[in-house]
């Protein structure tokens, strides 16, 4: 499970620096912002924990945000 963690995480750091090579930065620094949403899904998903106000208002927030970057 360890191996494939740093194998997941080491195509995370090579895509990330693709990105910001042939795409315009802002745009790979907003995604890879989003970076703490991911555990708050998977504990939505598998721990089935509850949201609550600001974790909504914070997703929603995000989800807005990259819908307003990829109109940009």
């Amino acid at each position: 499970m360890a191996a494939v963690a740093g194998a997941l995480g080491t195509l995370a750091t090579i895509l990330y620096l693709l990105a910001t090579r042939r795409e315009s930065l802002s745009v790979a620094v907003v995604l890879s912002a989003l970076y703490p949403a991911v555990p708050v899904l998977l504990a939505l998903t598998f721990l089935r924990e509850r949201i609550t106000r600001p974790r909504a208002v914070g997703l929603l927030g995000a989800g807005l945000a990259i819908g307003l970057i990829a109109l940009n």
